[in-house]
């Protein structure tokens, strides 16, 4: 008996706000989990006055559907994946659809697309993005995959999305695993601004020693500007939270940053496709950092931790370098998300909507920023620019924050405070902006102990030399 539009697989807290999202808007919902009491005691808490019915197997939740069947897959990434697709593919038929809204590898993604292709099974991975909060009112989704699923569920899904001036936050965006791609780019992207905000907020409290309520109200006035967005803005809630006894409840939690693994896969994979993706990774590298928290409190005890204090005379003019450090930094954070899908695309074979990624991420999501109006609207110039970085947009906004952002580096220098996001993306800026660098001195290095040669600026660049510097110091040019 059909009584179903879409079955759900995975109750965990994600899957339950999606559930609910669909259910409001009116879609009717076959239910599954693995352990039948989750299922049992979500359908009792919700199923009394929506169109939720239970499953006690997949081959009941199959059942419950009409063809195509649209089943939603909300389980751990990786191997459980795969098992149950595994389960569900011998009840499937021609032309169903499968969707992955976990926060699946990408490349795992293209598998499942190809392989599910040659049963006749249409594959979507969909990034899902929002946290709780999202997915139970209007997340940011991010499909691809098997694109004759796209006219089935589009629909359904662009009814739960978030919306931005009447336009969901719901597009397709490619084939194979190119959802997914998107979505691992967004949390790189959401690694980096977190660690930003994090780096701001160690210098606020510990060099110029502000108080945890006078952090909240600077972040709080923040929100009202430039750096609006949603980081941004819980900052200041977190802030302000006290804890029992008190005191600030962020002073009692351990200073060890957890990670799922997509901000790793975003820095590794921009290794692979040679994109300098400096400022995620050294995000990434921090919260690992963080995790050697014995080490560290041993290494403060031999090496000295004591931060040197600004006066609190210099505090205004160094909030305003932190605000232009942190929003200049942002800017770069997302140049450089976006130079590795558009590396991705030209690796892979996709033709990504660069603009209504930008838009995509404008609500429902972690990274919503101010300025993604202005990415959009980059991406719709005539030609478009090589990078965010020559946007016109950007390179006005860059050169208004760089004497703060240096300055703000310079404050973390000075006085002891690490902020490796902020200078590496101060770095990069510099040798992006460099029309003759250092690597020369690289060149001539490797030329002199391997030979590897090296190009003449004042040749044609298609030649290449090698000196003999060990002998004559005769330069050759090589075949």
């Amino acid at each position: 008996m059909n009584t179903a539009d879409i079955g759900v697989i995975g109750l965990g807290v994600m899957g339950v706000n999606l559930a609910l999202n669909l259910s409001d808007k009116g879609f009717r919902l076959s239910v599954y989990n693995r352990t039948a009491a989750v299922t049992t005691e979500f359908v009792a808490a919700h199923g009394q006055k929506r169109a939720i019915t239970a499953a006690d197997s997949p081959e009941q939740l199959v059942s419950h559907l009409a063809a195509p069947r649209v089943i939603l897959l909300m389980v751990t990434a990786g191997r459980a994946v795969d098992a149950v697709i595994g389960q569900l593919l011998p009840l499937l038929e021609a032309g169903d659809i499968l969707i992955d809204g976990g926060n699946s590898n990408y490349q795992d993604s293209t598998r499942r697309c190809r392989e599910l292709a040659s049963k006749g099974i249409h594959f979507v991975g969909m990034g899902v993005s929002g946290g709780e909060e999202g997915a139970r009112h209007g997340p940011s989704l991010m499909p691809g995959g098997a694109a004759a699923a796209w006219p089935v569920i589009r629909d359904m899904f662009q009814a739960i999305a978030a919306r931005v001036d009447g336009v969901p936050c719901c597009q397709w965006l490619g084939d194979g695993g190119a959802g997914h791609y998107v979505k691992m780019v967004h949390n790189g992207i959401e690694y980096g601004d977190m660690q930003l905000i994090a780096e701001v907020c160690h210098l606020m409290q510990h060099a110029l020693g502000m108080s945890h309520e006078a952090m909240a109200d600077t972040f709080a006035a923040w929100n009202a500007g430039r750096l609006e967005s949603y980081l941004i803005d819980i900052t200041s809630r977190i802030l302000r939270q006290r804890d029992q006894d008190g005191a600030p409840l962020v002073d009692h939690i351990l200073d060890r940053a957890g990670q799922k693994g997509t901000g790793l896969w975003t820095a590794q994979d921009a290794l692979d496709h040679a994109v300098p993706l400096t400022l995620i990774g050294e995000a990434v590298h921090a919260r690992m950092l963080s995790a050697r928290k014995a080490e560290r409190v041993a290494a403060a005890a031999l090496l000295g931790s004591a931060p040197v204090v600004v006066e609190e005379s210099g505090r205004a003019d160094c909030l305003d370098a932190l605000h232009d450090a942190l929003y200049a930094a942002k800017l770069v954070s997302y140049a450089q998300g976006f130079m590795l899908m558009q590396a991705a695309a030209e690796a892979q074979g996709w033709v990504l909507p660069y603009g209504d990624i930008a838009l995509l991420w404008r609500a429902g999501c972690i990274i919503r920023s101010r300025f993604l109006d202005d990415i959009k609207r980059s991406f719709s110039r005539t030609p478009v620019p090589p990078s965010l970085l020559q946007d016109p947009f950007f390179v006005g906004e860059l050169k208004a924050a760089e004497s703060g952002w240096r300055q703000a580096v310079t404050l973390a220098v000075g006085s002891g405070v690490a902020a490796p996001a902020l200078s590496s993306a101060l770095a990069f800026y510099d040798g992006y902006r460099c029309a003759s660098g250092s690597a020369n001195i690289i060149q001539a290095q490797r030329d002199f102990f391997g030979a590897h040669s090296y190009q003449r600026t004042d040749r044609d660049g298609s030649e290449n030399f090698h000196t003999r510097w060990l002998g004559d110091g005769v330069e050759e040019q090589l075949p």
